[in-house]
């Protein structure tokens, strides 16, 4: 099974609510934040439910997908925001700290300087001159199968990107139109010839950088990677990483394969609708991810979304810190 539901029950919901309430926007300090969200999770959650959200971030076995239902709100919300950063109407931070409880189960939040300012807590909101876009502001177009990538100067972007991500639903689609997909990579390869699957683990294939990247450099220029396979690790427990910004085959053949991958994403994907108190906690190294097209109004009634991006570790990636901010990397 690569996709898991979890609901949480009122009464859990409500405990949880209650400890969440008091506290302060995370931004502040942001470890003690993360200390206290935990604590309020684990004093909350049954045993049940807390191993669960443990277990889908320390097995190689566990699902890619899990949708978490029945979690906590903010008792009242402010218009969605309509550039993409933080609202600075929001007085409670009920949401924030979902997202962070969540997101200290399954390890660290990062932040990268390319990606909404290096902020931990991004909003997750359609951006009118980004509405065409293959990024998190888009709407008007399909946001295509994809890994969460970061831009690297060494040339890999599947080495830094996030382990997880999580996203915690604060105001829904208005027409219900917002479809999350995720293809896992396990599923794709029952999927897939066997001569494909063996392309696909060959390293035929050049990543082009985030949207987020290139949208800093001059004339919205491909910045691509040095060739590497899409897929890899071991037979059972395989790992991909996709670019939605596009993948550059070398070959004809790694072209084909390429083709042929895209289709089996599309047969295999689960499809999520995400709605006010649902969380969806993604295996950013299992699968890939993609978003339907929506309707936005800019309105502020508009679908908003929180976002974390999560390593297990950050020691792996300490080259990449910034000296302003260990959470924070280039």
């Amino acid at each position: 099974m690569t996709f898991a539901d979890l609901t949480l029950p009122d009464g859990v919901r409500d405990d949880l609510a209650a400890r969440l309430a008091p506290l302060p926007d995370p931004a502040a300090d942001i470890d003690t934040a993360l200390t206290r969200c935990l604590q309020a999770f684990a004093a909350a959650l049954p045993t049940e439910p807390l191993r669960r959200l443990l277990d889908f971030g320390r097995h190689n076995d566990a699902p890619g997908l899990m949708r978490v239902r029945n979690l906590p709100r903010d008792a009242q919300l402010p218009p969605t925001p309509v550039d993409g950063g933080p609202s600075t109407a929001k007085r409670s931070f009920v949401a924030e700290s979902v997202l962070l409880g969540l997101t200290g189960l399954l390890g660290e939040p990062i932040g990268v300087l390319t990606e909404k300012d290096g902020r931990l807590v991004h909003d997750v909101v359609p951006v009118r001159e980004g509405e065409r876009a293959q990024t998190n502001q888009g709407s008007a177009v399909f946001l295509n199968f994809h890994s969460d990538i970061t831009y690297d100067t060494i040339g890999r972007y599947d080495l830094a990107n996030p382990d997880f991500l999580v996203l915690n639903c604060l105001r829904g689609a208005p027409d219900d139109d917002a479809v999350t997909y995720y293809a896992d990579a396990r599923d794709l390869c029952r999927r897939l010839p066997g001569p494909v699957v063996d392309t696909l683990r060959s390293p035929l294939f050049r990543l082009n950088a985030p949207g987020s990247y290139t949208r800093g450099v001059a004339g919205d220029a491909e910045v691509l990677s040095d060739p590497v396979p899409i897929l890899s690790g071991a037979e059972r427990f395989p790992e991909i990483a996709v670019s939605a910004n596009g993948v550059r085959a070398l070959t004809r053949g790694a072209e084909a394969a390429l083709q042929a991958l895209k289709e089996a994403c599309r047969e295999t994907a689960d499809a999520v609708r995400l709605q006010p108190g649902h969380a969806l906690l993604i295996n950013n190294r299992k699968g890939v991810h993609a978003r339907s097209t929506f309707r936005a109004g800019y309105d502020g009634r508009d679908r908003w979304l929180q976002r974390t991006y999560i390593r297990r570790s950050l020691w792996t990636v300490r080259y990449r810190a910034t000296p302003e901010d260990r959470r924070v990397h280039y």
